[in-house]
């Protein structure tokens, strides 16, 4: 395989980090910038809801520009949307930062799918694809725990500042290594749409988005959680996420190997499901650090470990639109990222932090309620092969 396709993936490293990265200091930037916990916490939901709603939108509208020069060009901006986000004063300038971040970065990653998918063979495009979306989830994972030690070291905007410098980086790589590459025509955003009318379909790519709800409900407020229920301190909280970040790595390598030994499909709920009696149990274990540690990672773990077995039946329910599937999966992910940083959030001003598990516990139930709905479907007509090549 095209070793160019691990420095777009180490781009989309770079890029997935920003999302989560201020996850491990919400309490200091809202002590700083003056705002609630659950205001910060927007933060998080803004970057992902403008993430996965800008992507399709902004490969459809660059459709005719050459992809070297447009992957430089939103880098630049990425760049200048982190610097921004490093120099700014206040919340406002801060929120819209992040808005600039979300929108190129969102571009960004749908780019390096594209490009890594053309410079290789056929035979290892699948492969290609997989290893881009590794960036993704990898950066997701250890986002977190990247942004909470250089925070706490150096403070909530040294992690920006990191990610500005790693984006210069990036721009080196992409200007030096990679070649010119003609864009190649893009499906309609309409085309994507009609394949989510199959309700097999559809409600596999709703599993996704409500797992991620209900596990972001609590992890994108894990840092407040620990610190009140736990009474643990700056550096045993770096401690949990690193081991939560371990954890969750090797939970989607280990998912990818339940999802070929049991298939993906009774991989799905079995999965959901012990990852619903972990969550669920994880307020109730707070009274012990060592049990604690044990659930939290059962729940790590299993938070990725589903990722292989979901891309894996989508694949196989919808092989003639795999990478439209792909494509649609990953906004649904941010989708849920943005609902569960939002309710947590809204959970957290109107309760306590203390009830996040129990409630992101609930739309976890309806993702295993609608993984069983999409598995028990046959399969329906999708997008045809003719609008898949010449659109």
């Amino acid at each position: 395989m095209d070793k160019k396709v691990y420095m777009l993936a180490i781009v989309s490293f770079v890029v997935g980090t920003v999302e989560l990265i201020i996850g491990g200091t919400l309490d200091l930037i809202a002590t700083d910038l003056g705002v609630t916990l659950g205001q910060a916490g927007l933060l998080i939901t803004v970057f992902s809801l403008v993430f996965a709603i800008a992507s399709p939108i902004l490969l459809t509208a660059t459709a005719k520009y050459e992809r070297k020069s447009l992957t430089l060009v939103f880098l630049l901006i990425f760049f200048l949307g982190n610097m921004l986000a490093f120099w700014s004063p206040n919340y406002a300038v801060i929120m819209l930062a992040r808005v600039i971040s979300a929108a190129s970065g969102s571009l960004l990653v749908v780019l390096g799918v594209t490009i890594a998918s053309t410079i290789v063979k056929k035979e290892y495009r699948a492969r290609a694809i997989g290893t881009i979306f590794m960036g993704i989830s990898g950066s997701l994972v250890l986002g977190v725990p990247i942004g909470l030690t250089i925070g706490n070291a150096f403070g909530w905007r040294a992690p920006f500042l990191f990610i500005a410098i790693l984006t210069l980086l990036s721009m080196a790589g992409v200007a030096i290594f990679l070649g010119k590459i003609e864009p190649k025509p893009v499906i309609p955003l309409r085309e994507q749409m009609r394949t989510l009318k199959d309700n097999k379909i559809f409600t596999a790519q709703l599993t996704s988005f409500l797992f991620l709800t209900g596990h972001l409900t609590l992890y994108a407020y894990l840092t407040p959680f620990l610190k009140s229920t736990m009474d643990l301190n700056a550096a045993w909280v770096s401690i949990v996420y690193l081991i939560f970040g371990v954890a969750a790595v090797l939970g989607g390598g280990i998912g990818g190997i339940i999802s070929d030994k049991w298939g993906a499909e009774r991989s799905i709920i079995g999965i959901i499901t012990v990852f619903a009696v972990a969550i669920f149990m994880i307020p109730f274990v707070t009274f012990s650090l060592p049990l604690f540690l044990v659930v939290m990672v059962v729940w790590s773990m299993l938070s990725w470990a589903i990722t292989p077995a979901q891309q894996s039946y989508l694949i196989h329910s919808a092989p003639e639109t795999s990478e439209i599937q792909q494509s649609l999966n990953n906004s649904a992910l941010h989708f849920g990222i943005a609902l569960g940083s939002t309710v947590g959030a809204f959970v957290i001003e109107q309760a306590s932090v203390t009830h996040n598990a129990s409630v992101g516990g609930l739309f976890v139930i309806l993702a295993l309620g609608t993984a069983y709905f999409s598995i028990t479907r046959n399969n329906k007509v999708h997008v045809s092969q003719k609008s898949v090549h010449t659109s």
